[in-house]
């Protein structure tokens, strides 16, 4: 494999940026594809029709579906004989739900193959590039694009690097930091263009987690409403496969005080309760997609251990992208033990006062140098409310 950065194209290579930053847009298309990150493919002429143009695309729409390079050659015909295929990541090398891209590409007769970022998966890992090798075709990798590759699956990234799921944390606040007033009244801090701006951050995510003091006061259902999001006609054909299933819905109930008939037990789709020596395995009560798992204690909290909350989701649900919609104090928790990988806070134009609901929950800190330190990535208005995404820093 050869890897180019752009200054080091030459005149035939000069518009290969343009044609992976469209397999990137392809790839975007798809809200979430989990298990499987989400991929681009854009054929480019061969010799036998005018050169370097598009010729075909295709992305990957969800699992057990075609991946992005079988669609992009399906659609080319006879035409992907000799053309140069962008692919946003690695083909892959083995057979799951279907099978190898590598063997598609070579038995399609395509001349070479430019990638964005490599697999991950130690079942790819680099076998992709050598199967496409092995068979004659070269391999080139545009190092310049792999940053806006990984970051588009920066979950799958994270659930085969790390072991766990990328986190995002979800706040919703008043002007002065405030989440509710002192009597519990919160509905509703932010607009309905900043509320279905959530219902997107819903369908992007694998899993959505929140605790046991939330269901108990508000009883949320946490689905994706499919009508309330911010899609045009055509972005919902895109995301249809995406918005097939609901994302898993996780509740850290320590001591086992989930009702199993809340909304977000009995709502479509499956729902998973970590508890401190519950008893494991499906409720009858609830149905067959409710579940409850055991979890670690923390010694510090005596509630249910964070990292192994997020261990469990990787190992046994494949989670990629977890989104945490919860109170004061998990999600502070969250972000003490250092578990948030990007913390979105919606801000409304409003003042509720010093006696109103914090923001988070934890305390303590006796020097600003104890704060904790964030990047502001983003800062988008919706409507009258902001929308601030954050990292924190190293």
């Amino acid at each position: 494999m050869q890897t180019l950065t752009h200054s080091a194209l030459n005149a035939g290579q000069v518009r290969w940026p343009e044609h992976m930053a469209r397999a990137l847009e392809l790839a975007a298309l798809v809200l979430h594809a989990a298990p499987n990150p989400r991929v681009g493919c854009v054929l480019v002429a061969g010799a036998a029709t005018p050169m370097d143009e598009p010729i075909a695309e295709g992305w990957h729409r969800g699992a057990g579906l075609p991946h992005a390079e079988p669609e992009a050659l399906a659609a080319a015909g006879d035409h992907a004989k000799g053309a140069t295929a962008f692919v946003t990541l690695e083909p892959c090398c083995h057979t799951g739900k279907t099978g190898p891209c590598s063997s598609v590409l070579i038995a399609a007769g395509v001349a070479q193959v430019v990638i964005a970022s490599r697999d991950p998966n130690p079942k790819v890992s680099g076998g992709g590039i050598a199967a496409l090798e092995s068979a004659g075709i070269p391999v080139f990798f545009l190092s310049d694009l792999e940053p806006a590759a990984r970051r588009l699956n920066r979950g799958f990234y994270s659930r085969l690097e790390r072991g766990r799921p990328f986190v995002r944390c979800k706040l919703a606040m008043s002007l002065d930091g405030r989440t509710g007033l002192a009597n519990g009244e919160s509905k509703w801090i932010t607009g309905p263009a900043a509320r279905a701006d959530v219902q997107l951050l819903r369908a992007q995510c694998d899993a959505v987690l929140t605790g046991i003091e939330t269901v108990l006061a508000d009883d949320p259902a946490l689905t994706v409403r499919e009508d309330s999001l911010p899609l045009t006609a055509e972005a919902r054909q895109h995301t249809a496969n995406s918005l097939a299933q609901q994302p898993l819905r996780v509740v850290l109930d320590s001591r086992s005080r989930l009702y199993p008939r809340s909304k977000i037990v009995t709502g479509e789709g499956r729902c998973v309760a970590y508890g401190i020596e519950a008893n494991q395995g499906i409720e009858p009560e609830a149905g067959e997609l409710f579940e409850r798992r055991s979890c670690p204690r923390n010694a510090d909290s005596g509630r249910v251990e964070l990292a192994s909350v997020l261990d469990s989701l990787a190992l046994q649900d494949e989670c990629n992208e977890l989104l945490v919609e919860a109170g004061a104090t998990l999600s502070g928790a969250f972000i003490e033990a250092g578990l948030v990988d990007e913390l979105i806070v919606y801000i409304a134009p409003k003042l509720l006062g010093s006696d109103a609901r914090p923001l988070l929950g934890f305390a303590g800190l006796t020097q600003m140098s104890e704060a904790w330190q964030l990047s502001i990535e983003s800062v988008t208005q919706i409507e009258t409310d902001l929308r601030v995404v954050l990292t924190p820093t190293a």
